[in-house]
């Protein structure tokens, strides 16, 4: 086998894998299928894609567009191996966040892939740095595929006012969020919890409070579990468990970088948090 697949993160009707290819020149190209709809980040390496959408070569930030049953044949005829962040999507989940996108309809790819485009920089980076991270993958899945769906309409999203019965759904999201964040939520939870589609809320929560749905969350539960190591001799660990943080080590690692010091060291008074309580760079 020359390709190796890594599941980082699940949901319904989404999951990402990451996906390495050691196929060469001397290695023949095969028909392959799509059994999701796939929205897949070139990483590393060059090969050359085609299917019935078109062909192209495709680099590190390109974007391969595959739909679902779709046949397809990946080639390495100029250099050996490719390394994929594979976003892939069910249709009726795709649908759903394709028609919160503003001018965009279609959920069936007409074409193979996209470039590399300034537009989906800053997607592609976060993508790579989400690290297994389901929360922050699952937004990122979003964004993804409403990004794209916007570049193959041609069309740019104009910056709205969210509407007043938005701003009501998603003051009563942030309740919500505060009374749930000890819970593993996730951005479909939240998003279900304020009827609205995913992408919609997503969009509608930047706009409104600045900050992401994952974020605020972050900031949530980080913010508790400060205020619990200070007024309270609980053991570390337990607080983080308490306050939504399934894992020791990256509740360790999130609260230094947010904190500026160790959730030890901050307990003590010995620790200077680099800033309020709040979730400046969110990882």
């Amino acid at each position: 086998m020359t390709t190796s697949s890594h599941l980082l993160a699940s949901g319904p009707g989404w999951h990402v894998r990451d996906i390495a290819c050691t196929a060469g020149p001397a290695d023949p190209a095969y028909e392959e299928q799509h059994a999701h709809c796939c929205i897949a980040i070139v990483r590393s390496g060059s090969f050359q894609y085609r299917s019935r959408q078109g062909g192209a070569v495709l680099a590190p930030g390109a974007i391969l567009l595959g739909n679902q049953g779709a046949c397809f044949e990946c080639g390495h005829e100029h250099a050996t191996g490719d390394r994929c962040l594979s976003f892939q999507f069910e249709p009726g989940h795709l649908e759903r966040i394709v028609a919160g996108v503003p001018g965009a309809r279609r959920t069936e790819f007409a074409q193979a892939h996209l470039p590399p485009s300034p537009a989906l920089a800053g997607l592609v980076a976060a993508a790579e740095a989400a690290d297994g991270d389901a929360g922050a993958l699952e937004e990122i899945a979003t964004r993804l595929a409403g990004a794209v769906a916007i570049q193959l309409a041609e069309k740019k999203l104009a910056a709205t006012t969210p509407s007043a019965r938005d701003a009501r759904r998603i003051s009563a999201a942030l309740r919500w969020i505060e009374a749930h964040c000890d819970e593993p939520l996730m951005l479909s939870d939240i998003a279900r919890e304020a009827a609205m589609s995913p992408y919609h809320f997503l969009r509608s929560f930047r706009a409104l409070i600045g900050t992401t749905p994952h974020q605020y969350l972050l900031r949530t539960r980080l913010h508790r579990a400060a205020v619990a190591l200070r007024r309270s001799d609980l053991p570390v660990a337990g607080i983080a468990f308490d306050c939504g943080f399934g894992d020791l080590s990256t509740f360790n690692r999130r609260f230094r970088r947010v904190m500026g010091a160790s959730p030890t060291a901050y307990r003590s008074g010995n620790g200077r948090p680099a800033s309020p309580p709040g979730l400046a760079r969110p990882g």
